[in-house]
Formats: C-alpha cells, structure tokens, sequence
C-alpha cells in the first residue's frame, strides 16, 4: 500500500463562530491510499488562527509522504520530526504531525480489520470516562453555576471542570503580571462554592488556571480554593516556561497540580516526572505528536504512577482518537470533553459519536471507528485557507 495524497480541510462548526481573534476552527487531515483505503486525522490550533498555520504545514508535509507506505508510522513520525529540528519540531510542527498520525492509525486499523485501541494493546475498559467543560456556558454570577453544576451532575458526572475568574478571560495567552484584583478573585471563590454547594461533597471539582497568574498568587489561590471548596485539582497554576516556577508551586500547594495542555512531547513531559511538578498530567492528541506520542508519555507517567487525563477541546477526532488512547492506557483518570462541542462533534461525522452521561464509547469498528464527512468538510469549510 502507498500514500497517494494528503489534504486539510479547515471548518468553522456551527456554534463556533465567536468572530474577530477568537474564531474557532477546526483542522482535518485525510491521507488516501492507493488502495482505496483512507484515513482521518486532526491537527486543530487555536486561537491566533493557529488551526490555518498547522493545515499549511500539512499541505508542506504532503511531499514527504505521498509514495510512503503508511503502514510505516514510526519511520515516518520521526522522519517528520527531525525536518524541523533547526526550529524546534515541538509546539507548531507536532501539532501538523498529530494530524498525520492519527490519519496512518486509521488507515493502519482499516486495512486489518480491527479498531486502534487493539492496535495499541487492547483495552482495559469497554468505555471511557469523561469529565465536564463546558458546561457553564451563559454563567456569570454563582447562582447561575450553583443551577448549571446541578443540571451537569444530574446528566450522570461525576466530575466537572471550570475557571472561575472571568476576570482573567481577556488576558488568557496574553500574560503581563499575572495578577488578579480582590474582587475577581473573590468572585472566584464564590462561583466555586456555589458549584460545590450544588453537587455536594463527593463530585471532583477541576479548576483550570489557564496558566494565568504569577507564583504567590497561584499558591494562594489553589490552597483558598482547596480550603473552602475541596478542590481535585489546579490546573496550569502559571505560564508552562518554567520549572523552577512550578516547582515552587507544587511545593507549596495542598490540592493536586495538573500540567500539561501546552507541552509537546515525551521531551517536554520528562522534567515533569522527574522533579515531582504535577500529579496529573494532560497532554493534547492533536498537538504533542498525534496517538504515537500521547502512548509514549502515558507509558512514561505510568513508570512515576501519575494518571493521565488528555486535554480536548478541539474536534471530533480529538476525542475519538483519545478515547481509543485512553482505553488501552492502564494509568487513565478521565478525558476531557465539552458538553456544549457535543453537537458540533456530531455535525462533522457520518455517524454520531456515542455519549452516555460521564462516559463515551467508540464504535468498535476498524480504524478509528469513525467517518468525517465531506459534506460536513463543504458546508462548514473555511473558503481561501489555502490560498
């Protein structure tokens, strides 16, 4: 079997169109074969249009791949790798590179009849557990989470997870000092209290930082939050740049530390493990290299017993591709998935991916069990990406 061609497609999903920076798209690959074999993957990046730079960066990788053998998705991973080591294949080029990937699985789990997961060893649950975002969307006040955290746990959660100080919304990727006033900060506790009121003692309240804030006021957060909320976790507490920093955190916070969501490969990850900087980590399918690599940093978290919890806030072959990830991983939390995406999810595929209140399940069909479909690619597709 040979690669015969390799496209991008770049789509605003309905819902998604928030206008201006903060537009949403999506990024889908699809590697043809020249048995009539093909396979689906995703490479979305946002915000900052990042979702258009990795498609480009596709199109650029098409040459090293058409005449491949698909079946060759180590060889190919590092070789693609290794192009861009004079600047830095970790961050823009993984991103392009998941999408690949995860297209040569598909294909891989097609050609022999039989799903990723036992690709990648079998599974260890027949189903996947998922926790909560996005389900707050319209809240501002406590009292509008205190009414949305009850709806999310009544619809089977156990675990949910929030930021919330909207005071900090405006300065996400944009971090100056890292500070926030008394009263957002106070308006924080009182929304998380709120959620903890709803839900009561036992659902896992997630807070995510967002990488927002400087090193005493992360402390000082995550221990308040801790305090009066009982907290599971805090999630990127700073800008990822620093370990020194996030050492100083983990040492001086009671809940959970969770990093993650902007490292890129097992490189990134090994400092990580080493130093003891988080208890859980939550590397992103689409950005650290594709289902080869998220494999290589679970294998490498299950060595310090550290759980790992894939971020996904993109697509529908983000969460596909992970839930095959996470059911053959015997070090898994949970995987994150937007409850208000669902419909968008949907409207990309054939057929709909199956969700059953905190869990998700896949098809059990070959590859990744899943079809992207063109009509969808057409209707929602993003004219002059390419141009």
């Amino acid at each position: 079997m040979k690669i015969t061609d390799v496209n991008a497609y770049v789509v605003t999903p309905p819902g998604h169109a928030y206008g201006g920076p903060n537009e949403r798209q999506w990024t889908f690959v699809r590697i043809d074969t020249d048995e009539g074999i093909h396979g689906w993957g995703e490479c979305t990046n946002y915000p900052g249009g990042g979702s258009f730079l990795t498609a480009r960066a596709v199109l650029l990788m098409k040459e090293v791949l058409v005449g491949e053998d698909p079946a060759n998705i180590e060889p190919l991973w590092h070789r693609l790798f290794r192009r861009y080591t004079y600047m830095s294949s970790r961050g823009f080029a993984s991103t392009a590179i998941s999408g690949i990937d995860i297209a040569l699985w598909d294909i891989k789990g097609k050609a022999l009849g039989v799903p990723v997961y036992e690709l990648l060893g079998g599974k260890f649950r027949d189903e996947v557990r998922l926790y909560a975002n996005g389900w707050f969307t319209g809240a501002t006040t406590p009292e509008d989470y205190y009414e949305a955290a009850k709806k999310v746990v009544a619809d089977g959660h156990e675990a949910m997870k929030l930021d919330p100080f909207n005071e900090m919304v405006p300065v996400h990727t944009k971090f100056t000092d890292g500070v926030i006033s008394h009263a957002g900060e106070q308006l924080g506790y009182d929304i998380v209290r709120a959620v903890r009121e709803a839900v009561g003692p036992k659902p896992e309240i997630l807070i995510d930082a967002h990488g927002n804030f400087n090193v005493p006021t992360a402390i000082r957060l995550a221990n308040t939050l801790h305090e009066q909320s009982n907290i599971e976790w805090f999630e990127e507490p700073l800008p990822q740049e620093s370990w020194d920093a996030l050492e100083t955190v983990r040492q001086n916070t009671v809940p959970n530390i969770c990093v993650g969501e902007r490292l890129y490969t097992r490189w990134d990850f090994l400092p990580v493990f080493r130093k003891n900087l988080a208890n859980y980590i939550m590397p992103d399918i689409v950005w650290t290299g594709g289902i080869s690599e998220i494999k290589k940093i679970a294998s490498m978290a299950e060595a310090y017993y550290i759980p790992i919890s894939p971020h996904n806030a993109m697509g529908s072959i983000q969460i596909v591709a992970g839930a095959h990830v996470c059911m053959s991983t015997v070090n898994f939390y949970r995987l994150e998935h937007a409850i208000a995406f669902i419909p968008m999810y949907q409207a990309m595929l054939e057929e709909p991916i199956e969700f059953d209140g905190q869990y998700v399940r896949v098809s059990g069909k070959p590859g990744l069990g899943v079809e992207v479909s063109m009509e969808a690619m057409e209707r929602y597709g993003v004219e002059g990406w390419d141009e």
